[in-house]
């Protein structure tokens, strides 16, 4: 479904991810695992066509880089971590604006009856419905990010992008988070790529992990077969044990 192929591209000149190639299935949860300044909000944000890339970015063969901002985004969607709200809009409204690819009047065109019906699934998906009237300067970050993710839904994208949208949550939001994630998944044509600090949480959401070291694709692995050792190379420690001893206290 996605296909990136001999990816390159960097800041000033200086290659950050160096020759990445990657396929993601339909229905496909993809999380990519790595220490930091590795390269993978790099390899994201050149996904999602913020920056200037050599290779190639296919969803279904077609070009993604070829297409304008508002095809993009009618395909692709980027969700970043958490950032504080600097106006005071409503919780729909803010909703709504996931469906500014969707008009066709342009940005400022009124709302129509599909852009009300989506954001009222995409926000009854992520439980944000009964908060549609609050003031998004009036949550709580986990309510934020579940706001902002309801507005990922309203876009109607293929592919979601993640960049650790879990940082600064509790975990109620986190694992709250990554099942609608699930269950948005599970329609036909979508797949979700995710970068998440959390191993355990990245492990528990994703059917197959891509390890990146030093800009590089180290391996691309699903779950059930993944090498632990190659964990510990990635970060320098015995992340089983760790793991292992943490666990140790709720037995």
């Amino acid at each position: 479904m996605l296909q990136i192929d001999r990816l390159s591209c960097g800041y000033g000149g200086s290659p950050v991810v160096k020759d990445v190639s990657f396929r993601v299935r339909e229905g496909e949860r993809l999380c990519i695992l790595g220490p930091n300044g590795c390269g993978k909000t790099t390899l994201l944000r050149a996904i999602a066509g913020l920056l200037p890339s050599s290779g190639k970015v296919e969803l279904d063969g077609s070009d993604l880089r070829r297409l304008s901002a508002r095809q993009r985004a009618k395909r692709l969607a980027l969700m970043s971590q958490l950032s504080p709200a600097a106006f005071g809009y409503t919780v729909q409204e803010t909703v709504m604006m996931g469906r500014y690819a969707h008009r066709t009047g342009g940005p400022l065109a009124g709302e129509s009856a599909e852009d009300r019906r989506m954001v009222r699934e995409s926000m009854t998906l992520t439980g944000t419905w009964e908060l549609r009237d609050r003031l998004i300067t009036e949550l709580s970050g986990g309510q934020l990010q579940r706001v902002y993710l309801a507005r990922t839904f309203a876009q109607e994208p293929r592919v979601i992008l993640l960049d650790e949208p879990t940082n600064h949550l509790d975990l109620r939001y986190q694992v709250e988070l990554m099942e609608s994630l699930r269950t948005w998944v599970q329609t036909a044509g979508r797949c979700v790529v995710g970068v998440l600090h959390d191993i355990n949480l990245a492990l528990s959401f994703a059917d197959t992990v891509l390890l990146m070291e030093e800009g590089a694709v180290l391996a691309q692995e699903p779950v059930e077969k993944l090498d632990p050792s190659l964990l510990d190379r990635l970060y320098g420690m015995d992340v089983r044990g760790h793991m292992k001893t943490t666990l140790e206290r709720w037995k």
